[in-house]
């Protein structure tokens, strides 16, 4: 077999994901973040300002793309939404790439993708494991960061694949309902179950 497995993490919003891909990392597994490299591509100095500021004028300025505006108008805006992801899918797919030829040595690889199932990626990773907590535990999760509303809450979830849908699909669910040394655990025994040839 050539090059490392890949593994496709997914989750609902106040699921614990960055969490948990985190701890894919200190088990030694290298970590592709397509929000952190969405966050590069946009922040100060980044490649894609120029062809953002030219699709959504007035978006973008010295310190990098105005979050707040530009979600404002793709918002609710398919077309918006799809001209906005015209201009940042490809530069993932190309960083991603990268990420790849840099750690071709590794046996696993994990990509932290928020929307797997919903932007059709699961076909692209040989594993895909979903991070699930209870409803209650996601929703005050959810709820407690700043600016958050019960209604851009129910907005969000609205345009997700619903989380028991996802479990049905996962090869594996890491349950972020427990107690972290408990969530740590599950994520050391499924590296090394994935690290066997034969998984």
């Amino acid at each position: 077999m050539s090059g490392p497995k890949i593994i496709g993490l997914t989750g609902s919003i106040g699921m614990g994901k960055s969490t948990v891909a985190a701890m894919f990392g200190e088990c030694g597994v290298p970590v592709f973040d397509a929000d952190a490299a969405v966050h590069q591509l946009q922040g100060k100095g980044g490649a894609l300002l120029p062809a953002i500021e030219s699709a959504f004028p007035g978006t973008t300025g010295p310190d990098g793309l105005d979050r707040a505006k530009l979600g404002s108008l793709v918002f609710g805006d398919d077309g918006a939404l799809a001209r906005l992801e015209a201009i940042v899918h490809p530069a993932i797919a190309a960083m991603r790439q990268e990420f790849m030829i840099e750690h071709g040595g590794a046996n696993l690889v994990l990509f932290d993708i928020p929307l797997l199932f919903e932007k059709g990626g699961a076909a692209a990773v040989d594993h895909v494991v979903v991070v699930s907590a209870p409803a209650d535990i996601q929703r005050e999760r959810v709820l407690a960061r700043p600016g958050m509303t019960p209604e851009k809450f129910a907005q969000i979830l609205g345009r997700q694949v619903p989380d028991s849908e996802k479990r049905a699909r996962a090869d594996y669910v890491i349950d972020t309902g427990l107690t972290l040394p408990e969530t740590q655990m599950q994520v050391a025994r499924l590296v090394e179950t994935l690290r066997q040839p034969d998984k």
